[in-house]
């Protein structure tokens, strides 16, 4: 089959290699796309490490090949969760699959979705509705991931955040546009995206955010649509570790943050005072749980959800790099990219 093989920290290359074998409880997926992220960005550059050589590519959909048992048959259109795990360790056994030390990510420790073919356990795979574009279906793994971090913060719970709930979110980007959505389809009275592109901004008040303000304002502008007080749950989903000391900022006392970015940094200057005096909760989030998928796929089939408007690129999987060299750039224009087999 076709593959583009990381050889080594920004060394890839399109190979021919065997095509995998599925074992028992495990199915073969013919893989029609695949999302690029962040994530997949600092595989190659060596900020975040992975089994070299790989494939990458963990955001997967495609068709599932041959007779299976599980959930998907033969022929099934599925989306796949890339993590992978023990399912007999301690953190298995207390529900945190996610967290499994033994466990792998598909597309970081075990080869992903940028080839012609992935293996991927039965019980890991899917089945989509027909309504749901395929071009589209990688962007819900991300919104797993965005599903996740909302239930740890109790965004939606009800009476965990009261009835005049406000959620900012720092950073319009996919993910950051996945976190205002859902935050509205969870509940949140007032949303606000934050973002020093206009660009993004007017994506974000597509989508149905209630408000948005430029980075450089942007703790006055919380502040002000939320009476002074703050807002009741901040989303960092720049990864950015100044954006950190402005969520501490702009939430309230006694409110939530959530940081969904990936720091890759060792240090930097935040607040600490602000942390102690607001005594905010910090949630941090990690991939997804299995219960994640079935709920996200039902958000996008019911259109509480939009994914269309995040795709602005589809290309084929030979120009991985190419690929990769735009998400480098934050540019306006650039939104979601697609990888098509």
């Amino acid at each position: 089959m076709k593959a583009v093989v990381l050889r080594k920290a920004f060394d890839l290359a399109s190979c021919d290699v065997a095509t995998p074998q599925s074992k028992p409880n495990e199915v073969l997926v013919r893989v029609s796309h695949s999302g690029i992220c962040g994530t997949d960005l600092k595989i190659f550059t060596g900020a975040m490490p992975a089994a070299y050589p790989i494939i990458m590519g963990h955001e997967i959909t495609g068709e599932v090949v041959g007779e299976v048992g599980g959930p998907a048959g033969a022929g099934d259109r599925v989306l796949v969760d890339p993590v992978v795990f023990c399912g007999t360790c301690f953190d298995c056994r207390t529900g945190r699959t996610n967290l499994c030390p033994d466990g792998a990510v598909i597309g970081r420790e075990v080869n992903g979705g940028f080839a012609d073919y992935v293996v991927a356990p039965s019980s890991h795979v899917y089945p989509l509705p027909p309504s749901i574009e395929s071009r589209t279906v990688p962007l819900i793994q991300v919104l797993t991931t965005v599903l996740h971090a909302q239930r740890r913060a109790g965004l939606g719970d009800p009476g965990a955040l009261g009835e005049t709930s406000s959620v900012a979110v720092i950073g319009l980007g996919v993910s950051g546009q996945l976190h205002a959505q859902l935050a509205k389809a969870r509940g949140a009275q007032t949303v606000i995206g934050i973002s020093r592109s206009a660009w993004k901004r007017g994506i974000a008040e597509q989508l149905g955010v209630d408000r948005t303000c430029s980075t450089d304002d942007a703790i006055a502008s919380v502040k002000a649509a939320t009476e002074g007080r703050g807002a009741d749950v901040v989303v960092e989903s720049t990864g950015v570790v100044a954006s950190i000391a402005d969520a501490i900022a702009m939430v309230r006392p006694g409110g939530t943050i959530v940081l969904f970015g990936i720091y890759t940094a060792s240090e930097g200057a935040l607040p600490f005072y602000q942390l102690y005096y607001k005594e905010p909760a910090i949630i941090s989030a990690r991939a997804a749980m299995p219960e994640d998928f079935p709920e996200s796929i039902e958000l996008v089939a019911s259109g509480r959800v939009r994914l269309s408007p995040l795709v602005t690129h589809v290309l084929p999987v030979s120009e991985l790099r190419h690929a990769l060299g735009m998400l480098e750039q934050d540019t306006d224009g650039r939104m979601k990219i697609i990888l098509e087999n």
